[in-house]
C-alpha cells in the first residue's frame, strides 16, 4: 500500500470519531498476554505512528463502533496497563503468558458483560486493521452470521467475530487448535467475508515484519528497536 493510502486509514479513523455510533451488544477481546519472543522486542508497546501497537488495536476497534473492549494481559502487564489507562478498556490477566491462545480467550470472554451478544477476538499485533473491517463483521452478524472471518485474497485474518451462543465453547477451546476447533465444529455457520484490507491477514511476528508494515503505513522506517 502506498504511503498516502496507509496514512488515509489513520486519518479516516480520526475523522470518523466525531460521528461514531457505538454498539452495546458487541464487545471485543484483545489478546496481548504473550512474550513476543520471535520479535526481539515487546510487540504491544512498539511505536505505531504517534501511538503504540496496542493503542492502535484499541483504536481501530473503538472507531469501528465497539465500546466494550477487554484486553488480556500477561507478560509486562503493568506496563501495558499504564500505557492504555486512558482508553477506558477492561484489563484482565492471563497468569501464564506462555500458554496457548485458548487460555487468553477464555480469560477475556469471562470478563464480558451479560449484555454482550457477540465478541470480536482480536490479536495485539494487527495494528493497521481499518475500522471498516469491524463494521463489516458486525453487519454480517446482524444479518445472521454467527461466526465470521475477514479474508484477504482467500486468506483468513483477524479480528474474528463469534456469537456468544458459543460462549461456553470459547471458554473450553482445544489448546492445540484454538479457534480452528470452534470453526471446524460449526462449518455451516461460518462465513468468510472478503475485505479490502490486506492488514487483516498480515502477521507481525518478527522485526522485519513490523518494519515492513510500518514503512507501508507511514512511509518511513520505524524507530530503532527498543530493548526488550
Amino acid at each position: 500500500m502506498a504511503k498516502a493510502d496507509g496514512a488515509a486509514v489513520h486519518i479516516a479513523r480520526l475523522e470518523r470519531s466525531a460521528n461514531l455510533v457505538t454498539v452495546e451488544d458487541v464487545a471485543a477481546v484483545i489478546l496481548a498476554a504473550g512474550r513476543s519472543q520471535r520479535m526481539g522486542a515487546f510487540k504491544p508497546l512498539l511505536p505505531f505512528g504517534k501511538q503504540t501497537v496496542i493503542e492502535s488495536c484499541v483504536d481501530y476497534l473503538r472507531q469501528g463502533g465497539v465500546e466494550t473492549i477487554v484486553v488480556v494481559l500477561g507478560h509486562r502487564a503493568e506496563e501495558i496497563r499504564a500505557r492504555i489507562s486512558h482508553l477506558n478498556v477492561i484489563c484482565t490477566i492471563n497468569s501464564d503468558p506462555d500458554s496457548e491462545m485458548n487460555l487468553s480467550i477464555a480469560v477475556g470472554v469471562r470478563e464480558l458483560f451479560p449484555t454482550a451478544n457477540a465478541t470480536l477476538i482480536a490479536l495485539a499485533d494487527h495494528p493497521a486493521v481499518p475500522p471498516t473491517v469491524v463494521q463489516t463483521l458486525i453487519e454480517a452478524w446482524r444479518n445472521g452470521a454467527s461466526l465470521a472471518i475477514p479474508t484477504w485474497q482467500n486468506r483468513g485474518g483477524h479480528p474474528v467475530l463469534v456469537d456468544l451462543r458459543y460462549r461456553t465453547e470459547l471458554q473450553n477451546l482445544d489448546p492445540n487448535r484454538g479457534l480452528r476447533a470452534l470453526f471446524g465444529a460449526h462449518r455451516d455457520e461460518l462465513k468468510r467475508i472478503p475485505v479490502e484490507s490486506p492488514y487483516v491477514a498480515r502477521d507481525m511476528d518478527t522485526w522485519d515484519d513490523y518494519a515492513a508494515l510500518y514503512q507501508e503505513v507511514f512511509g518511513e522506517p520505524p524507530p530503532d528497536p527498543p530493548r526488550k
